[in-house]
């Protein structure tokens, strides 16, 4: 068993073996979990989380990289969550993300960890909130969020980020990508990275030209910006901080940042009852009690939703169905 005291305070003087080992208690949902969670509580809500998503191939591990390249100037510590692809046989992470940022592996106001999906969809591993709760506790200014990359249905970013970063690159289809529901709906910023390349221009007016169709703004409501970047040459790269800044000032002018960060609490207790509540009937499966329900449900005394009703309540009440 970890010393999980011991360990937070570790990770606030920074030192990243202790980061390390309480981001591991959370992936691998051990015990000590809620003893982690009840600990770091008092410490977090004081770091802006920043998720970066896009296709596979636009640059999104190299402008994580020159993001905490630009922050670290600013004497900011920096945590970054890299969600790299599971492998269908082990289960763990690739860390293709984490090499590609080795140039900040030496440095102490650097946090970098891959975590692999493991068959979650949406883009994030299952155990990114609790993760970027950890980083939050353990000082980082910023939080750097890189999804996975697996297209349109990776929107799950938008519900974890205080701010949604979308990138694009020139001549990878993002032209036909714009004109679709999903992916380019979640964005705060937009980046066209690889800017250098031919079409750059024509990817940023189409782009623009798309985010104008879809627009129901009322005054003063944000209008994200998109921003041209090589992010491989540092090129544009304080533009994006400068344009997240932004962001973040005008959230908390109007009381965004909070209602967001509200929402966000709000889905991780509903993700952690649900997940909880599963495991209760996944444990009754071969049980009398729930073979009675769906008894009566055959028989033609009890439907399936008052059936479901009675075995939520047993469970919430007491811990077992109450049908029988």
């Amino acid at each position: 068993m970890q010393d999980v005291s011991s360990l937070v305070a570790q990770a606030r003087e920074g030192r990243p073996r202790a980061v390390a080992r309480l981001i591991s208690l959370v992936e691998g949902a051990s015990p000590q979990l809620r003893e982690v969670m009840a600990a770091l509580a008092p410490l977090t809500g004081n770091a802006y989380v920043v998720g970066l998503t896009g296709s596979p191939g636009v640059g999104k591990s190299t402008s994580t990289s020159a993001l905490v390249t630009a922050y670290r100037k600013q004497d900011k510590r920096v945590g970054v969550l890299a969600v790299d692809p599971s492998s269908p046989f082990s289960g763990g992470a690739l860390l293709g993300d984490r090499v590609r940022m080795s140039e900040h592996a030496s440095d102490p106001g650097v946090y970098i960890r891959s975590m692999a999906t493991r068959g979650h969809l949406g883009g994030l591993a299952w155990a990114a909130p609790q993760a970027i709760r950890v980083l939050d506790a353990a000082g980082c200014d910023v939080i750097l969020v890189e999804t996975v990359g697996v297209g349109q249905s990776e929107v799950e970013i938008a519900s974890q980020a205080d701010t949604s970063v979308v990138l694009l690159a020139p001549g990878m289809g993002d032209g036909i990508q714009a004109a679709k529901a999903g992916i380019l709906e979640i964005g705060d910023v937009y980046v066209v990275n690889k800017a250098d390349r031919d079409g750059a221009d024509a990817t940023a007016r189409e782009l623009n030209h798309m985010l104008g169709l879809g627009e129901s703004r009322a005054p003063g409501d944000w209008r994200p910006p998109i921003v041209k970047t090589v992010a491989a040459r540092q090129e544009g790269v304080d533009e994006v901080v400068e344009a997240l800044e932004k962001h973040r000032a005008w959230m908390e002018e109007h009381g965004v940042l909070t209602t967001r960060r509200l929402a966000r609490a709000s889905r991780e207790v509903e993700t952690i009852a649900v997940t909880a509540l599963r495991e209760r009937i996944g444990d009754l499966h071969g049980d009398r009690r729930l073979d009675a329900l769906a008894e009566r449900i055959i028989a033609g005394d009890l439907d399936p939703y008052r059936a479901a009703d009675e075995l939520v309540t047993g469970l919430t009440s007491t811990g077992q169905p109450s049908g029988g």
